[in-house]
């Protein structure tokens, strides 16, 4: 007999936020509108915000607030077992792989951008150089010509 351990990654970790927002896309629109109001009446800059959330994320006009719960639930899916335990390895080890690849590309991204910024610097300074030497040698050319 032998035992077999998943590798698969931890569920993400939901804030406050996060939650509240899936607590009131599963109570639908009516829940969302009733929290705005509500927003408006305690501190009316959060039902500003809120009302401006609901336009910005399509909620106030969409026939309702479930499509997005359901494609979260479909995420949340995949990292469910299959029941086929060399598919689930093979998924947790692609996965792991996934995301390792990322972290590099990343750090990739992360020394490119820094590289720029270096090279950017490094004109500036060397411009600036420049221009105080040319300052420099205008005022030595201005004080031998007063001589």
């Amino acid at each position: 007999m032998t035992s077999y351990t998943t590798n698969l990654p931890p569920a993400p970790h939901q804030g406050w936020l996060s939650k509240s927002e899936a607590w009131l896309d599963a109570k639908g629109k009516g829940a969302w509108i009733a929290a705005m109001v509500l927003g408006f009446v305690f501190f009316w800059p959060l039902g500003l915000g809120l009302l401006a959330y609901m336009i910005w994320s399509k909620r106030m006009f969409s026939k309702s607030c479930s499509h997005r719960s359901s494609h979260m639930q479909r995420g949340f899916r995949a990292m469910k077992s299959s029941g086929n335990s060399a598919f689930d390895a093979y998924k947790a080890d692609t996965l792991a792989r996934l995301e390792q690849e990322q972290t590099d590309f990343e750090a990739f991204l992360a020394r490119l951008r820094a590289a720029k910024d270096k090279a950017e610097f490094d004109q500036f300074m060397d411009d600036r150089a420049r221009h105080a030497d040319a300052a420099d040698d205008a005022e030595d050319e201005a004080d031998r010509a007063r001589t």
